[in-house]
Order: structure tokens, then C-alpha cells, then sequence
């Protein structure tokens, strides 16, 4: 890995649905879908994607504002067990970096961010036949249900950070 990118974590909504949003962001190198462990409470899995991404092209910050604003960030429910609202951090001073980016995106915000910052543990990739989900099956009722109105978002609040190549489709 080269030493311009680095990783973090995201879990959401629907793996399917984070796994589309990042894959449409300059900057991002992969996306890795799957579930991942945290530790103490949070130890048992929950659908999440991991990001890895060019800091020469796209910041932290960008994609941790475009994590809250895409999935149910104020909202808890009873599925949050397996779609935790997280951020799942790889070392000590990322960590600190994101709970002082949280602070600071919660200070312009009425409602209480519900998302967690969570040391990563563990990962298990999904299974082959449901990665790329969206840019295999765009047309699916799960893609233009669920997938379609978050990269909506993602195009009308964050259009400057938008691969255009990958979501031509949204704008027709």
C-alpha cells in the first residue's frame, strides 16, 4: 500500500447501500464490504465497508461528512445491531483525529449523531456474489429503493467530491 492511502471503517445502513456511496468518491481506492467487530459491546458483528482512500484527493473529514449524511445518523432503531451507525478507527491517533471531527460536525447539528467511533477488530468479507451490489444491479428495486436517494444526496451536497463517470445515470 502505497503511503498516500489509508483506511477506515463505515457502518450504516445496508453494507449494499454504504458500499455504493464510497465507490462513488473521488479519491477512493476500494471498498471492501463485509461485517466487522468491535470490540466490548460492540463485538458482535454489523454490516460495514471498509474505505481505502488517497488523502492527496479526498480528506478524512470529506468522507466522515459524507458517512453522516447519508445513512440514518440520528436515528436509532431496532436494527442497529446489525446496521450500527460507526466508524470504525485502525490506530489510537485516528481514533482521536475522528471523535474530534464528530464533535465538530455535532456542534452545527440540532439532533443528537448517534454514531459510534469504534476501535476496528475484525472483518469477513461478503461473499463475492453481493459485492460491487449497485454497480452490478443498478436497476434492481433494492438499488433505486434504497441505494438511489443516498447518491442523490451525495451528488446534490458533495457533487465536487463525485466520480461523475459512476453515477451518469442518476442525472438522466
Amino acid at each position: 500500500m502505497t503511503p498516500n492511502i489509508i483506511k477506515i471503517g463505515f457502518g450504516g445502513g445496508c453494507h449494499w447501500c454504504t458500499e455504493a456511496v464510497f465507490q462513488s468518491v473521488k479519491g477512493v481506492e476500494k471498498v471492501e464490504q463485509g461485517y466487522v467487530t468491535s470490540t466490548k459491546s460492540n463485538s458482535g458483528f454489523s454490516e460495514a465497508v471498509i474505505v481505502h482512500f488517497n488523502i492527496k484527493c479526498v480528506t478524512l473529514t470529506t468522507l466522515i461528512e459524507i458517512h453522516l449524511f447519508t445513512h440514518k445518523s440520528k436515528s436509532d432503531h431496532s436494527m442497529r445491531g446489525k446496521y450500527r451507525s460507526a466508524i470504525y478507527t485502525f490506530n489510537n491517533t485516528q481514533h482521536e483525529d475522528v471523535v474530534q471531527l464528530l464533535k465538530g460536525f455535532q456542534i452545527e447539528q440540532d439532533q443528537k449523531f448517534i454514531t459510534q467511533v469504534l476501535l476496528f477488530q475484525f472483518f469477513e468479507p461478503s461473499r463475492d456474489d453481493i459485492t460491487n451490489y449497485y454497480y452490478k444491479n443498478p436497476k434492481k428495486p433494492f438499488c433505486e429503493t434504497y441505494i438511489n436517494p443516498k447518491l442523490k444526496v451525495l451528488l446534490q451536497q458533495f457533487s465536487e467530491h463525485v466520480d461523475q463517470d459512476k453515477v451518469i445515470h442518476l442525472k438522466a
